[in-house]
């Protein structure tokens, strides 16, 4: 900026005039916009609830339904049954719940005390049935569940609330059902379940539910990758996929190469070995799997900093030095102990937009590369092949970015999982190719994106042009992706969210379910009202129907109209 007098100066004051009347413009257009998008909408009041919707997100696969309403008692017991009724995750589950369920809800009030007035509830205790003792939590884990929730009355064979399901983390994702099905009345000051009597059936449409958090490109604190796991579990989400190192930052701890860390950003931000450990567990508790990604031979440059010799030079500092043994050496002991963190069978090594010139333009790779009659294509071929050797041999399935199967597609093991980002078509190619794959379109699925709307993340479909059954069910699911250039802890919650419920569903519910034609009447007041849960749970959820994703209301209103 100059030091000129702007008052002194006509042409930049009528640039200021006209940036101004532009800003103004922008205003206007957004509020005009979202003025209309209200109209259409119909709702003209929060108040005004659409009875023939189901506010469940997302919608569970079978469900019935009926006219009554039940009250629930404040000091709600659980009682279980079963071989995997004494799990500890369980009952940590539903004191978290319970804990939501009743958050304004303080039990008997003092006037009633007073008056000596004994209340009666419906619904007194939840029983919880799980089949499976075991814990183990990987990709394809059982997560079905039944709940029924009706008045004992004496003549139902189910009494109160029953949760049935074969292991634990059905059960989780039962109990997330069951609180959404809890309201706080303020008229009666109690928690109550409308429409009763419930009978509910659910399954998730796809195995792998997925949601990448990048804390390369900004650090972001262990407490906001825990609330960001907390909010994945109100949508039923079942994989973080943490791009937890990258070109920017490397701020990992690796016992078997201590220097690496010095590619953190700052001292201040890293993570111990047992930061990873505890965030690992906590994922557990909500049925959530933890997938690491150390992408290689790209976006490595921060590996140096510690270890220059991985560098092809210091003037040309990625893809990783192709050419030496001790590169694989250092890929092989990350790998050895991130496995000692990382339980979940699928592991990311990257693969993405690897620029291989360093490796052509520095002379003792180029000579490697002429000594094993290489181009740098080969090299890059090579390379991705030796780092799935790696985690193969360390029990680990590899999951790739597309650009490995779209340039050596017979070359891969055949074990690897496709995961595609640069747009359609990828994923019906690879599984016609006998390969597994995780749908992430970036355009519909990246969350940094933020002018993709929700009712294109919503509308989006993994299995689009997939039309061999065989094929279908090899494509594991889909991911939305929170990469970090412009996200940090101030504003990675309202970017992730209400997007991310939008996929969420698509990823659960069945697809005929998901697939009628105006969103905006059978979709959006259902988001809407889950976006608003988010927000009293404490999640920052950005509205639903802004321009741009994640800004601020654009003037006062109730949370369910925007």
């Amino acid at each position: 900026m100059g030091t000129q007098n702007s008052k002194l100066n006509p042409i930049s004051h009528f640039s200021e005039f006209r940036q101004a009347m532009s800003t103004l413009f922008l205003i206007l257009f957004v509020f005009s916009h979202s003025l209309c998008v209200l109209q259409t909408q119909g709702l003209n009041s929060a108040d005004e609830v659409n009875d023939s919707l189901t506010y469940l997100w997302p919608l569970p696969s079978e469900f019935t339904f009926g006219n009554k309403t039940l009250s629930v008692h404040p000091q709600l017991s659980l009682v279980v049954g079963g071989n995997g009724g004494n799990s500890s995750i369980l009952r940590l589950g539903f004191d978290r719940y319970k804990a939501i369920i009743f958050k304004n809800s303080h039990g008997v009030s003092s006037f009633d005390r007073i008056r000596g007035r004994r209340l009666s509830y419906d619904v007194t205790k939840l029983k919880v049935v799980v089949h499976s003792d075991s814990e183990d939590l990987q990709l394809g884990v059982d997560e079905s569940y039944t709940l029924f929730v009706l008045k004992k009355d004496g003549q139902s064979i189910v009494g109160e609330a029953t949760i049935e399901a074969n292991t634990v983390y059905g059960a989780l994702r039962a109990l997330e059902t069951f609180s959404q099905l809890c309201t706080f009345d303020y008229g009666s000051k109690s928690v109550q379940v409308y429409r009763a009597p419930w009978y509910i059936r659910d399954s998730p449409r796809f195995a792998y539910r997925g949601l990448l958090l990048d804390t390369s490109r900004h650090y972001l604190p262990v407490d906001v990758i825990k609330q960001v796991i907390e909010s994945m579990s109100y949508a039923k989400l079942n994989v973080l996929h943490w791009h937890v190192i990258d070109r920017e930052s490397f701020p990992l701890e690796v016992p078997s190469y201590p220097k690496l860390w010095k590619g953190s950003y700052t001292k201040w931000e890293r993570y111990t070995v047992e930061d990873a450990i505890e965030i690992v567990s906590f994922a557990k508790t909500r049925g959530i799997n933890v997938m690491a990604e150390v992408d290689v031979p790209g976006h490595a440059e921060s590996w140096g900093a510690g270890y220059p010799n991985l560098w092809p030079s210091t003037s040309c500092k990625e893809p990783l030095d192709v050419s030496k043994s001790s590169t694989f050496d250092v890929v092989s002991g990350i790998l050895t102990d991130m496995r000692k963190i990382f339980p979940f069978e699928l592991f990311h090594l990257g693969g993405d937009e690897v620029n291989t010139t360093c490796w052509s333009s520095t002379r003792h790779v180029k000579q490697w590369l002429e000594q094993h009659n290489m181009t740098t294509k080969d090299a890059y071929q090579y390379f991705v092949l030796k780092a799935q050797e790696i985690a193969i041999s360390k029990n680990w399935t590899p999951v790739n970015w597309e650009e490995t199967f779209n340039t050596f597609p017979t070359k891969l093991n055949p074990k690897t999982v496709v995961h595609n980002w640069l747009g359609p078509g990828v994923c019906p190619n690879a599984v016609a190719k006998g390969f597994r794959c995780i749908f992430s379109n970036q355009g519909v699925w990246y969350l940094d994106h933020l002018d993709v709307p929700w009712e294109d993340a919503y509308n989006a479909e993994p299995l689009e042009g997939i039309d061999d059954v065989s094929q279908q069910k090899l494509v594991l699911g889909g991911e939305v992706c929170m990469w970090g250039e412009t996200a940090d802890t101030s504003d990675v919650q309202q970017t992730i969210w209400p997007r991310a419920a939008a996929a969420a569903e698509r990823l659960w519910s069945r697809r005929e379910a998901t697939s009628a034609r105006n969103g905006n009447l059978t979709a959006l007041p259902r988001l809407h009202y889950f976006r608003c849960l988010l927000n009293r749970r404490g999640v920052q959820a950005a509205p639903v129907t802004n321009l741009i994703a994640r800004s601020p209301p654009i003037w006062s209103g109730s949370c369910y109209d925007q």
